[in-house]
């Protein structure tokens, strides 16, 4: 087996459990949760298959789904952000060759470019999940309100997590 695909498959448990186990427990003013396993979809490489990043984004979904009695709820949101990581990439990168075999990073897309990149990724999944969740749009100002706050956690969570990986 590939080292990173090993790497991989261990980021994914590790992110999955820290979720389950500590994430889902610490809620900011009663409002903001910190949705950490989406970094696992962020980090994959761009040159992904499409069925690959799908199948990976719809278990990795499935599997906090199962294990935080949420049913279908992050499965449905993280194979559309899956489905939307490429493009959202090339928003912020230019689309070239030498990008095609890149993993996201502060490394390689630079702390500007894959700051606007976890930060519209993190706000598609909350305000994705959030209105999937409560599916009224008569309490849309407590709807923003969970998706801002979440989104603002969960995007200082993975900045912070990625500073400490990258080394200069």
């Amino acid at each position: 087996m590939n080292k990173s695909f090993i790497s991989y498959i261990l980021l994914f448990v590790i992110l999955v459990l820290i979720q389950v186990l500590l994430m889902n427990h610490i809620v900011l003013f009663n409002s903001a949760v910190c949705l950490i396993f989406i970094y696992f979809l962020i980090k994959l490489p761009i040159n992904l298959a499409p069925n690959l990043l799908l199948t990976l984004g719809f278990l990795l979904g499935l599997s906090v789904d199962i294990l935080s009695d949420t049913p279908g709820l992050n499965a449905l949101c993280c194979t559309i952000l899956a489905s939307l990581k490429k493009p959202v990439f090339y928003a912020y990168e230019q689309h070239d060759d030498q990008k095609r075999n890149v993993a996201p990073s502060i490394g390689t897309m630079g702390f500007l470019n894959f700051s606007k990149y976890i930060f519209s990724l993190s706000a598609i999944y909350c305000l994705l999940a959030f209105f999937v969740e409560y599916v009224n749009f008569a309490e849309i100002v407590q709807i923003l309100i969970k998706a801002g706050g979440s989104t603002l956690f969960t995007f200082l969570v993975i900045l912070a997590i990625d500073s400490l990986i990258y080394k200069n």
